[in-house]
Protein backbone atom coordinates (compact mmCIF):
# COMPACT_ATOMS: atom_id res chain seq x y z
CA UNK A 1 0.00 0.00 0.00
CA UNK A 2 2.80 2.21 0.80
CA UNK A 3 3.88 1.66 -2.69
CA UNK A 4 0.94 3.57 -3.81
CA UNK A 5 1.26 6.56 -1.44
CA UNK A 6 3.40 8.77 -4.32
CA UNK A 7 0.69 7.54 -6.77
CA UNK A 8 -2.21 8.99 -4.86
CA UNK A 9 -0.32 12.78 -4.18
CA UNK A 10 0.39 13.01 -7.46
CA UNK A 11 -3.74 12.18 -8.24
CA UNK A 12 -4.68 14.67 -5.52
CA UNK A 13 -1.97 17.34 -6.77
CA UNK A 14 -3.28 17.08 -10.16
CA UNK A 15 -7.18 17.00 -9.04
CA UNK A 16 -7.07 20.14 -7.25
CA UNK A 17 -4.48 21.89 -9.95
CA UNK A 18 -8.04 20.90 -12.35
CA UNK A 19 -10.27 22.32 -9.69
CA UNK A 20 -8.31 25.16 -9.52
CA UNK A 21 -8.30 26.19 -13.23
CA UNK A 22 -11.97 25.39 -13.76
CA UNK A 23 -13.61 27.57 -10.82
CA UNK A 24 -10.62 30.24 -11.76
CA UNK A 25 -11.70 29.54 -15.59
CA UNK A 26 -15.66 29.91 -14.37
CA UNK A 27 -15.02 33.05 -12.54
CA UNK A 28 -13.37 35.20 -15.70
CA UNK A 29 -16.52 34.13 -17.88
CA UNK A 30 -19.07 35.30 -14.94
CA UNK A 31 -16.70 38.56 -14.98
CA UNK A 32 -16.56 38.79 -18.39
CA UNK A 33 -19.54 38.04 -19.43
CA UNK A 34 -21.71 40.44 -17.12
CA UNK A 35 -24.74 42.02 -19.54
CA UNK A 36 -23.82 44.93 -20.94
CA UNK A 37 -26.53 46.82 -19.51
CA UNK A 38 -24.98 45.40 -15.92
CA UNK A 39 -21.49 46.93 -16.53
CA UNK A 40 -21.27 50.56 -15.49
CA UNK A 41 -17.91 51.01 -14.42
CA UNK A 42 -15.20 51.99 -16.66
CA UNK A 43 -12.29 49.37 -15.95
CA UNK A 44 -9.58 51.50 -16.29
CA UNK A 45 -10.04 55.37 -15.11
CA UNK A 46 -6.57 56.57 -16.23
CA UNK A 47 -8.55 56.22 -20.11
CA UNK A 48 -11.24 58.76 -19.00
CA UNK A 49 -10.60 62.05 -20.84
CA UNK A 50 -14.11 63.34 -20.81
CA UNK A 51 -17.53 63.21 -18.99
CA UNK A 52 -20.69 64.65 -20.38
CA UNK A 53 -23.45 65.63 -17.96
CA UNK A 54 -26.82 66.25 -18.79
CA UNK A 55 -30.06 67.55 -16.87
CA UNK A 56 -33.39 68.37 -17.78
CA UNK A 57 -33.22 71.04 -16.51
CA UNK A 58 -31.60 71.67 -19.66
CA UNK A 59 -28.09 72.69 -17.89
CA UNK A 60 -25.14 70.52 -19.37
CA UNK A 61 -21.43 70.22 -18.08
CA UNK A 62 -18.58 69.39 -19.65
CA UNK A 63 -15.29 67.70 -17.84
CA UNK A 64 -12.69 67.70 -20.07
CA UNK A 65 -9.18 66.54 -18.79
CA UNK A 66 -6.25 68.81 -19.23
CA UNK A 67 -3.09 67.67 -17.67
CA UNK A 68 -2.82 67.43 -14.16
CA UNK A 69 -6.69 69.14 -13.57
CA UNK A 70 -9.89 68.93 -15.38
CA UNK A 71 -11.73 72.10 -16.98
CA UNK A 72 -15.54 73.02 -16.67
CA UNK A 73 -16.70 73.45 -20.02
CA UNK A 74 -13.78 74.24 -21.28
CA UNK A 75 -13.14 77.63 -18.77
CA UNK A 76 -12.63 77.15 -15.54
CA UNK A 77 -10.84 74.56 -13.15
CA UNK A 78 -12.79 71.84 -11.55
CA UNK A 79 -12.60 71.68 -7.92
CA UNK A 80 -10.61 68.59 -7.46
CA UNK A 81 -12.70 67.16 -4.47
CA UNK A 82 -16.22 67.29 -7.24
CA UNK A 83 -13.63 65.43 -10.17
CA UNK A 84 -12.83 62.90 -7.45
CA UNK A 85 -16.22 62.00 -6.60
CA UNK A 86 -17.25 61.72 -10.15
CA UNK A 87 -14.11 59.78 -11.25
CA UNK A 88 -15.08 57.25 -8.35
CA UNK A 89 -17.99 56.40 -9.49
CA UNK A 90 -16.74 56.15 -13.16
CA UNK A 91 -14.48 53.83 -12.10
CA UNK A 92 -16.00 51.67 -9.00
CA UNK A 93 -19.82 51.80 -9.33
CA UNK A 94 -21.10 48.19 -9.08
CA UNK A 95 -24.14 46.60 -9.33
CA UNK A 96 -25.99 45.83 -5.80
CA UNK A 97 -29.30 44.57 -7.05
CA UNK A 98 -31.85 44.49 -9.72
CA UNK A 99 -35.09 46.07 -8.86
CA UNK A 100 -38.55 44.27 -8.48
CA UNK A 101 -40.56 44.13 -11.11
CA UNK A 102 -43.21 45.60 -8.70
CA UNK A 103 -40.46 49.03 -7.90
CA UNK A 104 -40.09 49.46 -11.83
CA UNK A 105 -43.35 51.98 -12.76
CA UNK A 106 -41.65 54.10 -9.65
CA UNK A 107 -37.87 53.77 -10.43
CA UNK A 108 -38.53 54.61 -14.80
CA UNK A 109 -41.30 57.96 -13.42
CA UNK A 110 -38.05 59.12 -11.42
CA UNK A 111 -35.62 58.54 -14.22
CA UNK A 112 -37.86 60.46 -17.00
CA UNK A 113 -38.17 63.14 -14.58
CA UNK A 114 -35.03 63.84 -12.68
CA UNK A 115 -32.88 61.51 -15.18
CA UNK A 116 -29.00 62.72 -15.25
CA UNK A 117 -27.31 61.71 -18.68
CA UNK A 118 -23.62 60.50 -18.28
CA UNK A 119 -21.50 60.07 -21.33
CA UNK A 120 -17.80 58.94 -20.13
CA UNK A 121 -15.29 59.66 -23.22
CA UNK A 122 -11.84 57.74 -23.56
CA UNK A 123 -9.11 59.70 -26.32
CA UNK A 124 -10.44 60.54 -29.57
CA UNK A 125 -13.49 61.50 -28.26
CA UNK A 126 -14.49 57.20 -28.34
CA UNK A 127 -17.37 56.68 -25.87
CA UNK A 128 -17.05 54.73 -23.21
CA UNK A 129 -20.00 54.54 -21.28
CA UNK A 130 -23.38 55.94 -21.96
CA UNK A 131 -25.99 55.92 -18.92
CA UNK A 132 -28.82 57.42 -17.00
CA UNK A 133 -28.67 58.39 -12.85
CA UNK A 134 -32.05 58.37 -11.84
CA UNK A 135 -33.21 58.10 -7.52
CA UNK A 136 -32.26 56.74 -4.78
CA UNK A 137 -33.39 53.13 -3.16
CA UNK A 138 -35.78 53.37 -0.29
CA UNK A 139 -33.22 52.76 2.17
CA UNK A 140 -31.09 55.39 0.43
CA UNK A 141 -28.06 53.20 -0.22
CA UNK A 142 -28.47 52.45 -3.70
CA UNK A 143 -28.99 54.74 -6.83
CA UNK A 144 -30.68 53.72 -10.01
CA UNK A 145 -28.43 53.91 -13.20
CA UNK A 146 -30.15 52.69 -16.85
CA UNK A 147 -28.02 51.89 -19.18
CA UNK A 148 -29.07 54.12 -22.70
CA UNK A 149 -30.65 51.16 -24.66
CA UNK A 150 -31.69 48.99 -22.33
CA UNK A 151 -34.99 48.73 -20.73
CA UNK A 152 -34.45 47.20 -17.14
CA UNK A 153 -32.70 49.82 -14.72
CA UNK A 154 -30.40 48.46 -12.10
CA UNK A 155 -29.58 49.61 -8.13
CA UNK A 156 -25.96 50.32 -8.00
CA UNK A 157 -23.01 51.08 -5.50
CA UNK A 158 -19.88 52.20 -4.21
CA UNK A 159 -18.27 49.20 -2.71
CA UNK A 160 -16.98 50.74 0.21
CA UNK A 161 -19.46 52.50 1.21
CA UNK A 162 -23.65 52.98 2.09
CA UNK A 163 -25.07 55.38 0.33
CA UNK A 164 -26.46 57.11 -2.78
CA UNK A 165 -24.26 58.66 -5.96
CA UNK A 166 -26.66 61.01 -7.55
CA UNK A 167 -25.27 64.06 -5.63
CA UNK A 168 -21.92 63.56 -7.25
CA UNK A 169 -23.40 64.41 -10.66
CA UNK A 170 -25.72 66.61 -9.38
CA UNK A 171 -23.84 69.89 -9.00
CA UNK A 172 -25.36 73.17 -9.60
CA UNK A 173 -22.77 76.07 -11.50
CA UNK A 174 -19.83 77.72 -9.84
CA UNK A 175 -20.13 74.20 -7.27
CA UNK A 176 -17.97 72.53 -9.99
CA UNK A 177 -15.89 75.28 -9.72
CA UNK A 178 -12.22 75.19 -8.16
CA UNK A 179 -12.11 77.24 -5.04
CA UNK A 180 -8.61 77.81 -4.86
CA UNK A 181 -7.90 82.00 -4.39
CA UNK A 182 -3.23 80.93 -4.31
CA UNK A 183 -1.71 77.93 -4.58
CA UNK A 184 2.16 79.10 -5.16
CA UNK A 185 5.11 77.54 -4.24
CA UNK A 186 7.60 79.99 -2.51
CA UNK A 187 10.27 79.54 -5.84
CA UNK A 188 6.99 80.65 -7.85
CA UNK A 189 6.79 83.74 -6.53
CA UNK A 190 8.24 86.83 -8.49
CA UNK A 191 6.58 89.53 -6.45
CA UNK A 192 3.78 90.19 -3.89
CA UNK A 193 1.87 93.63 -3.11
CA UNK A 194 -0.14 94.36 0.10
CA UNK A 195 -1.91 97.25 0.64
CA UNK A 196 -3.75 98.14 3.70
CA UNK A 197 -6.35 101.22 2.66
CA UNK A 198 -6.83 102.47 6.23
CA UNK A 199 -3.30 100.99 7.53
CA UNK A 200 -1.16 102.78 4.97
CA UNK A 201 2.28 102.73 7.06
CA UNK A 202 1.59 98.57 6.91
CA UNK A 203 1.50 98.09 3.31
CA UNK A 204 4.34 97.33 1.32
CA UNK A 205 5.62 95.72 -2.01
CA UNK A 206 8.19 92.93 -2.40
CA UNK A 207 9.82 91.82 -5.23
CA UNK A 208 12.72 88.97 -5.71
CA UNK A 209 15.77 90.46 -6.83
CA UNK A 210 18.04 87.47 -7.87
CA UNK A 211 18.57 85.38 -4.43
CA UNK A 212 17.46 88.20 -2.31
CA UNK A 213 14.39 90.52 -1.77
CA UNK A 214 14.02 94.41 -2.04
CA UNK A 215 10.72 95.45 0.02
CA UNK A 216 9.66 99.12 0.07
CA UNK A 217 6.22 100.60 1.33
CA UNK A 218 3.67 100.75 -0.96
CA UNK A 219 2.46 104.36 -0.27
CA UNK A 220 5.40 107.14 -1.52
CA UNK A 221 4.63 108.77 1.02
CA UNK A 222 5.12 106.39 3.83
CA UNK A 223 9.17 106.52 4.71
CA UNK A 224 11.05 103.32 4.15
CA UNK A 225 12.85 101.17 7.28
CA UNK A 226 16.42 101.49 6.79
CA UNK A 227 17.68 97.64 8.47
CA UNK A 228 18.44 94.87 6.44
CA UNK A 229 15.51 92.23 5.04
CA UNK A 230 15.72 88.73 6.71
CA UNK A 231 15.22 86.26 4.12
CA UNK A 232 14.39 83.76 5.74
CA UNK A 233 11.08 85.99 7.03
CA UNK A 234 10.65 85.93 3.39
CA UNK A 235 10.58 82.69 2.52
CA UNK A 236 8.40 82.02 5.40
CA UNK A 237 5.86 84.29 4.37
CA UNK A 238 5.96 83.03 0.86
CA UNK A 239 4.72 79.59 1.96
CA UNK A 240 1.37 81.05 3.64
CA UNK A 241 0.90 81.04 -0.40
CA UNK A 242 0.30 77.34 -0.31
CA UNK A 243 -2.64 76.10 -0.93
CA UNK A 244 -5.65 78.48 0.41
CA UNK A 245 -9.07 78.13 -0.35
CA UNK A 246 -12.35 79.73 -0.45
CA UNK A 247 -15.50 78.66 1.52
CA UNK A 248 -17.67 79.29 -2.17
CA UNK A 249 -18.45 81.21 -4.91
CA UNK A 250 -20.77 84.07 -4.41
CA UNK A 251 -21.37 85.15 -7.75
CA UNK A 252 -24.97 85.56 -7.86
CA UNK A 253 -24.70 88.40 -4.42
CA UNK A 254 -27.40 91.14 -5.15
CA UNK A 255 -25.38 94.39 -3.13
CA UNK A 256 -22.02 93.46 -5.26
CA UNK A 257 -21.58 97.08 -5.69
CA UNK A 258 -22.87 97.93 -2.68
CA UNK A 259 -19.91 96.35 -1.12
CA UNK A 260 -17.49 97.63 -3.72
CA UNK A 261 -18.25 100.82 -2.72
CA UNK A 262 -16.99 100.32 0.46
CA UNK A 263 -13.22 100.40 1.82
CA UNK A 264 -11.64 96.94 1.73
CA UNK A 265 -9.67 95.48 4.19
CA UNK A 266 -6.34 94.88 1.83
CA UNK A 267 -5.62 94.29 -1.53
CA UNK A 268 -3.12 91.02 -2.62
CA UNK A 269 -1.32 91.17 -6.22
CA UNK A 270 0.85 88.07 -6.76
CA UNK A 271 2.95 87.98 -9.41
CA UNK A 272 4.28 84.26 -10.45
CA UNK A 273 8.09 84.23 -12.35
CA UNK A 274 6.17 83.33 -15.22
CA UNK A 275 4.91 86.95 -15.23
CA UNK A 276 0.99 85.67 -14.51
CA UNK A 277 -0.62 88.15 -12.04
CA UNK A 278 -3.93 87.66 -9.52
CA UNK A 279 -5.43 90.77 -8.05
CA UNK A 280 -7.67 89.83 -4.62
CA UNK A 281 -9.58 92.55 -3.01
CA UNK A 282 -10.93 91.47 0.36
CA UNK A 283 -13.71 93.30 1.68
CA UNK A 284 -14.71 92.73 5.05
CA UNK A 285 -18.21 90.55 5.69
CA UNK A 286 -20.11 91.59 8.72
CA UNK A 287 -23.46 89.83 10.35
CA UNK A 288 -26.23 91.52 9.41
CA UNK A 289 -29.69 91.23 10.41
CA UNK A 290 -32.00 89.50 8.27
CA UNK A 291 -35.01 91.82 8.31
CA UNK A 292 -32.98 95.35 8.66
CA UNK A 293 -29.96 94.42 7.28
CA UNK A 294 -28.67 96.25 10.02
CA UNK A 295 -24.74 94.90 11.26
CA UNK A 296 -24.98 93.64 14.71
CA UNK A 297 -21.42 92.61 14.84
CA UNK A 298 -17.52 94.12 14.04
CA UNK A 299 -15.94 90.99 14.26
CA UNK A 300 -15.04 89.87 10.91
CA UNK A 301 -14.93 86.15 10.64
CA UNK A 302 -15.43 86.45 6.64
CA UNK A 303 -14.92 88.04 3.31
CA UNK A 304 -16.18 89.16 -0.10
CA UNK A 305 -12.92 88.52 -2.55
CA UNK A 306 -13.25 89.66 -5.64
CA UNK A 307 -10.40 88.08 -7.73
CA UNK A 308 -9.00 89.95 -11.27
CA UNK A 309 -12.49 91.63 -11.23
CA UNK A 310 -14.43 89.07 -11.86
CA UNK A 311 -14.52 86.07 -9.09
CA UNK A 312 -16.67 86.52 -6.51
CA UNK A 313 -15.86 84.15 -3.16
CA UNK A 314 -16.49 84.25 0.08
CA UNK A 315 -13.32 83.50 2.01
CA UNK A 316 -12.59 82.97 5.74
CA UNK A 317 -10.54 85.19 8.29
CA UNK A 318 -9.09 82.19 10.19
CA UNK A 319 -7.94 80.61 6.45
CA UNK A 320 -6.02 83.78 5.15
CA UNK A 321 -5.29 85.62 7.94
CA UNK A 322 -1.60 84.39 7.96
CA UNK A 323 -1.03 86.28 4.84
CA UNK A 324 -2.27 89.79 6.36
CA UNK A 325 1.17 90.84 7.08
CA UNK A 326 2.65 94.06 7.95
CA UNK A 327 5.59 96.31 5.89
CA UNK A 328 7.21 96.15 9.44
CA UNK A 329 7.69 92.33 10.26
CA UNK A 330 10.79 91.55 6.87
CA UNK A 331 13.55 93.24 8.92
CA UNK A 332 16.00 92.78 11.40
CA UNK A 333 14.47 93.67 14.99
CA UNK A 334 15.94 97.65 16.04
CA UNK A 335 18.87 97.47 17.98
CA UNK A 336 20.00 93.96 16.58
CA UNK A 337 24.00 93.93 17.19
CA UNK A 338 26.13 93.41 13.67
CA UNK A 339 28.42 90.52 14.28
CA UNK A 340 31.47 90.82 12.33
Amino acid sequence: MKKNYPLLFVFLLLGAGTAWYVFSNNEKKATNTLGWDRKFKVDNIDEVEKVFIAKRTGETITLTRNGDHWLKNGQYRVSPNAMENVLEVVGEVTLKFVPTRAALDNIVKQLAARGIKVEVYGKGDKLLKSYYVGGVSPDARATYFIMEGSEQPMAVELPHMEGQVRTRFDLKGDDWRDRTVFDYQPEEIQSVSIEYPQQRNKSFKLERKGSSFDIQPFYENVQSIDRPVVDGLVEGFFVNFEKRIAESYDSEYAFKDSVRATIPFTIITIKDIKGQEKRSVFYPYYKRDAETGVRYTDVVERYFTEINGEDWLLTQHRVFEDLFWPYQAFFEPVGTAIKD
